[in-house]
């Protein structure tokens, strides 16, 4: 499905094709400081069918405790969070769910990760399939 992203600001625009139903759910305390909220909501889109339509966003790698590198993309004009992908070489993109325009076609979240770092008062629902850490 071909699905087109804004920033708050209308800066960066983009498109990807993504799969509806491979929404994640993010637990990890970089989603949770980066968002400014318990979690945040990803849908990966391939590589290939990722691209940027209006504007240069800013960027951020961020090297994690295993040492892999990657990068945060978010608009410099208005701060809103874009995407992360591998700093060299991205397979996919990890699109952030609240600037997809088509956000409430994409069905429901299928996983949440991370869910060891989750908020005692953060519950969804029973069915989906959870880990601790990083699948």
């Amino acid at each position: 499905m071909k699905v087109e992203g804004q920033c708050h600001c209308g800066a960066i625009a983009y498109e990807a094709e993504v799969q509806p139903g491979t929404i994640t759910i993010c637990h990890c305390t970089d989603c949770q400081t980066q968002s400014g909220s318990a979690f945040r909501a990803n849908i990966p889109a391939p590589a290939s069918g990722f691209r940027l339509v209006k504007g240069t966003p800013r960027t951020y790698i961020k090297t994690a405790a295993s040492g892999a590198k990657r990068v945060l993309a978010f608009c410099e004009v208005c701060g809103s969070s874009l995407y992360a992908c591998a700093a060299e070489n991205p397979q996919a993109y990890s699109l952030r769910i609240g600037t997809l325009k088509q956000r409430h076609e994409l069905s429901t979240p299928q996983r949440q990760i991370w869910t060891q770092r989750r908020l005692s008062w953060v519950a969804f629902a029973e069915e989906l399939e959870t880990f601790g850490g990083q699948p």
